[in-house]
């Protein structure tokens, strides 16, 4: 009898844009200051992708050229390319057929997923399964957002918030028990009036008085979400630890959706690991919304070791919420 295929993280590229936006710099720009903002969030900075014509596709492109060099591949040799985002290039064609233009993946299909927060989890999730069907033998998932693009710098309740950024995997078969073990991963539609983009859809597509309004910058009524989002994230993650027989002891490290400090601390909380077994660079990046979990990885990297059990915990708009489980394969 074959051995079982898993999918294994065998390389990991990351990307954030040089331009900085302190929360200094945004003093002068809105009603705010930076003792606020860290005490509430943990953020000091944030990355900017500036320039004409620079979008989502321009954060992935170099994450995922990183990631090939890494693993000595070719990007011809891609099969699948996912992009989680909810600030693709356009409306179409997706920013993954985009990205695989500029890297020159002219064997790979790919689409664009859209779970905010969550996108990552939900798309390497999907990639994992490419990768046990057998079908495929290398499948990269990319996590990217130009948070900047919708974002309204005179809000002082968003901008402080989000950030650019990129980060991608290198999902390979494997029969050693290595790469994503498990996932438990929940929506939850009616939470969309706490966290969404009023207009730009087909519901309410672009007018005059859609833009006049403010009405395709990023909404959020910031005390429902959070509430929310600790309960759901800590709550799943802690679901994960239990359907896998695992407690905090096993668990190296948890790689949180970096959305707000609080919201990182309850969650380890919940699953008994102490701050020393937490990936945090919100305080560099911001909320890159999809980006925040491969960036993580992509910085954290080194000091993974074989075998560690990870948890990947993320909460996002929609609702959407998950946690997965990887034991990790060093390269």
């Amino acid at each position: 009898m074959s051995q079982r295929i898993t999918a294994a993280i065998t390389a990991v590229g990351g990307y954030v844009p040089e331009e900085k936006l302190t929360n200094f710099d945004l003093e002068k720009m809105v009603d705010t200051n930076d003792e606020w903002i860290r005490s509430r969030t943990g953020i000091s900075e944030r990355r900017i992708l500036k320039g004409e014509g620079k979008g989502t596709s321009d954060l992935a492109v170099p994450a995922v050229l990183e990631l090939c060099k890494k693993r000595g591949i070719d990007p011809v040799e891609i099969d699948c390319l996912i992009v989680a985002t909810v600030t693709p290039d356009m409306v179409f064609p997706a920013t993954a057929n985009i990205v695989c233009d500029k890297i020159g993946a002219i064997n790979a299909w790919g689409y664009d997923m859209s779970a905010a927060c969550s996108g990552f989890l939900f798309a390497l999730t999907t990639g994992a399964a490419y990768i046990e069907s057998g079908r495929y033998k290398k499948v990269v998932v990319v996590g990217a957002d130009k948070m900047s693009a919708i974002v309204d710098y005179t809000d002082r309740a968003t901008c402080i918030i989000f950030g650019d950024g990129a980060g991608a995997v290198l999902l390979e078969p494997d029969t050693e028990g290595y790469g994503v073990l498990d996932s438990l991963l929940k929506t939850d539609g009616s939470g969309r009036q706490y966290l969404h983009m009023k207009a730009g859809g087909s519901v309410k597509p672009a007018s005059i008085e859609s833009v006049t309004a403010k009405e395709h910058f990023a909404y959020q009524e910031g005390q429902a979400v959070f509430k929310f989002a600790v309960k759901g994230m800590a709550d799943i993650s802690a679901e994960l630890l239990e359907k896998n027989n695992l407690t905090g002891d096993d668990i190296a490290w948890l790689v949180p959706h970096q959305a707000n400090l609080r919201i990182i601390d309850a969650t380890a909380n919940r699953m008994g690991l102490p701050s020393e077994k937490v990936m945090i660079n919100i305080q560099r990046y911001g909320n890159t919304t999809a980006a925040t979990i491969p960036l993580c990885l992509w910085e954290w990297q080194e000091k993974l070791n074989d075998g560690d059990n990870i948890v990947l915990a993320a909460f996002g708009g929609g609702f959407t919420w998950g946690a997965t489980l990887v034991k990790w394969k060093k390269g």
